[in-house]
């Protein structure tokens, strides 16, 4: 279903077009998605906000001024025009390369929990790593479609491009943030793999990357503790256990329909970061069995539409269009299964948040970003024209 309205003439933007298209059919699961959020984070903080800041709305206002700064990213994301992110691919790439750098300097970076992933500033604080997945996407679909002919003969340039991930794989390692260098790099591979790379370059990296994950997983004792507890929680219930036990707790006080709103009792300072990493925890506890499955079906919807859109722009031969549609499925998509599965005890804890739901700013605001990029490439699907103008400008 697609909503059609009425807009002035906005050629700065390249709408030119009398009319626009809003995907509802990717809008509404997103809105429904940002409303369970709020709730959720206004459910699972209070307590701790109030215990640990000395006023219980705290994250509920600042999650709530989260979503105004999203929604203007969002239509950032819908009124500029696709052909100037892809013009500057390289730009954005050499500017993720140097926030990850940036973050890394001691007095600049902010850490937290011993992980340095945030820049601060005028009291809020940014994530590097949420940006730098965006950037990675714009940047691979617009090289990806210059070359998706030749890639899989080009030896030199398919090892330009492992060079370029192997170098942002790197320096998120370095922070340490291990779930999202896991997230980016199969979302890059995979966009390597669909653009026309061969399956004889693909063996030399997996190759290459399995004796690099498990070099790394020796190399730090947290890794292979963190593990240890995922196999096994209750052998250390109250240590390295402790957080997965108290979700798995969680999960098993929701039953079929769940305590309540409001109702839980782990995020009453039993369950660590309730509103952020482990809201799901929460949610399932407040609302049951059937909660989730109404939850993962707005995820199913999302991700399936833009999927579809992404068939739509391999169709109609759009490839950059198709290479990021894919590409923000994937990260979305990603990001999702590992927070889901680390709440319940299925994957081993990393700091994912749940897109959309989970309290942190700098999640919020690059995911809404992405959907407003990919509402743009649906409304420039209904206008021949701009795609048209598209394609001829990447390719």
């Amino acid at each position: 279903m697609q909503l059609t309205l009425p807009l002035s003439t906005l050629g700065v933007f390249g709408l030119s077009e009398s009319r626009w298209h809003v995907d509802t059919r990717l809008l509404l699961p997103v809105l429904a998605l940002l409303s369970i959020g709020l709730i959720m984070v206004a459910s699972a903080s209070l307590s701790f906000a109030e215990h640990r800041l000395g006023d219980q709305f705290f994250f509920i206002k600042r999650h709530m001024a989260y979503l105004l700064v999203s929604a203007g990213a969002m239509a950032v994301g819908f009124f500029v025009s696709p052909k100037i992110w892809a013009d500057y691919g390289r730009l954005w790439m050499l500017l993720a390369v140097l926030l990850l750098i940036i973050v890394l300097i001691p007095g600049i970076g902010r850490e937290v929990n011993g992980s340095r992933r945030w820049l601060a500033f005028a009291g809020f604080t940014l994530q590097v790593s949420e940006l730098v997945k965006v950037a990675t996407v714009v940047f691979l679909a617009a090289h990806l479609a210059k070359h998706r002919n030749t890639l899989s003969d080009d030896w030199p340039e398919f090892l330009r491009l492992i060079v370029v991930i192997t170098v942002l794989a790197f320096l998120l390692l370095m922070e340490p943030d291990f779930g999202s260098a896991v997230t980016l790099s199969c979302t890059f591979m995979a966009l390597l793999f669909l653009g026309g790379s061969h399956i004889r370059q693909f063996s030399l990296v997996f190759a290459i990357g399995g004796g690099a994950i498990w070099a790394l997983a020796y190399a730090a004792p947290y890794r292979l503790a963190r593990l240890a507890t995922f196999m096994d929680p209750w052998a250390d219930p109250f240590d390295s256990g402790y957080q997965l036990v108290q979700s798995l707790i969680a999960f098993g006080r929701g039953e079929w329909f769940g305590v309540g709103l409001g109702q839980s009792v782990q995020k009453m300072l039993y369950l660590p970061e309730a509103h952020t990493d482990f809201v799901f925890a929460i949610f399932a506890e407040e609302f049951g069995f059937v909660g989730v499955v109404v939850l993962l079906a707005l995820y199913t919807v999302m991700i399936i539409r833009i999927l579809q859109l992404g068939k739509l722009a391999i169709g109609r031969q759009d490839w950059y269009a198709a290479f990021v549609l894919i590409g923000f499925g994937l990260l979305l998509s990603g990001q999702t299964f590992i927070n889901l599965g680390v709440n319940a005890g299925l994957l081993p804890t990393k700091g994912l948040t749940l897109p959309f739901v989970s309290y942190g700013g700098s999640s919020l605001l690059v995911c809404c970003a992405m959907i407003g990029m990919m509402m743009r490439f649906s409304h420039d699907f209904q206008s021949p024209r701009a795609a048209a103008r598209r394609t001829r400008n990447v390719n």
